[in-house]
């Protein structure tokens, strides 16, 4: 199929990857040239706009930062919208707000397009290895449409319902997580505090009750100081300003997801926005150890 692809950061890189190697024609195209280098040296063909792009391609994936991003690409007289082609499906790999997945399936429609929301959870990891969880919201059909391409991303594929249904899904997942996080960082913290081993905790802990993706991938990167980004912490701050949004229109008061956004917003502030959501552990230790940089 002819494949167009936006956004090849952290995740979006290996994604293309994969439909390349599938043997798919796929043209890409981000606002950092540079990042689609390695993609055009694999037989990827770069366009120099979503315009552009959205003229030759049947199926269009977008992966980028923001929610004002998404609005960018698809909507305006240079978006996605305008300029696809009838019969094409737009999938929204972001992570965005659940009334703008609804409005782009609206004027996809009023367009002869189809689109869905499709966000992912995985990291870089999960989109290197194909084992990425996609969140499905859109036309049922659309979705069986496109399944065997989300197939070559992920291990984990499930419809949830109308636009806007994969992206409230995520939000279910990046309140786990929130959570999640501070659950690991506090065991960790506790450990040192009582004298233990970290690795032999985690060697513990890790494959009992207390067992998590978090635990397993994101703790021994805390420990060794890797706090280099699988996932921005810059974007799960806006994920989770996303969730408290929809959260409060809802009428729920949800404390753990409200503090663990308090904790990550303190660690933008001092500087860590572009590593890894697991230097997270550098504000608890900055809250509870004397020398951090211990862990």
């Amino acid at each position: 199929m002819k494949v167009g692809f936006i956004g090849t950061g952290v995740m979006g890189n290996s994604l293309v990857k994969h439909l390349l190697d599938a043997g798919h024609e796929v043209s890409v195209y981000t606002r950092t040239a540079a990042k689609a280098d390695n993609l055009l040296e694999a037989g990827a063909s770069w366009k120099e706009s979503p315009k552009l792009l959205a003229a030759d391609a049947e199926v269009i994936f977008t992966m980028v930062g923001y929610p004002k991003d998404v609005e960018e690409i698809y909507f305006g007289d240079e978006g996605l919208i305008s300029n696809a082609k009838a019969g094409t499906v737009l999938v929204d790999l972001t992570t965005s707000k659940p009334e703008l997945a609804r409005a782009i399936s609206e004027a996809a429609m009023q367009n002869g397009l189809s689109a869905l929301d499709a966000p992912v959870s995985g990291g870089d990891v999960g989109a290197r290895n194909a084992l990425l969880s996609i969140m499905v919201g859109g036309e049922e059909s659309t979705f069986k449409q496109v399944q065997p391409l989300l197939d070559l991303f992920g291990g984990n594929i499930v419809y949830q319902g109308p636009a806007g249904s994969g992206q409230h899904t995520k939000m279910c997942n990046q309140i786990v997580i929130a959570s999640n996080m501070m659950g690991v960082c506090e065991s960790l913290i506790y450990a040192l505090k009582a004298g233990l081993n970290p690795e032999s905790v985690l060697i513990s802990i890790s494959s009992g009750a207390a067992g998590s993706w978090s635990l397993s991938n994101l703790a021994p990167k805390m420990i060794s100081r890797n706090f280099e980004p699988g996932f921005y912490i810059k974007h799960f701050i806006k994920d989770m300003r996303i969730a408290a949004e929809e959260a409060e229109g809802m009428g729920l008061e949800l404390p753990a997801l409200r503090l663990s956004l308090r904790l990550f917003e303190s660690l933008a502030e001092r500087g860590y926005q572009d590593k890894g959501t697991q230097a997270l552990i550098a504000e608890y230790e900055e809250n509870n150890m004397k020398k951090p940089g211990t862990v």
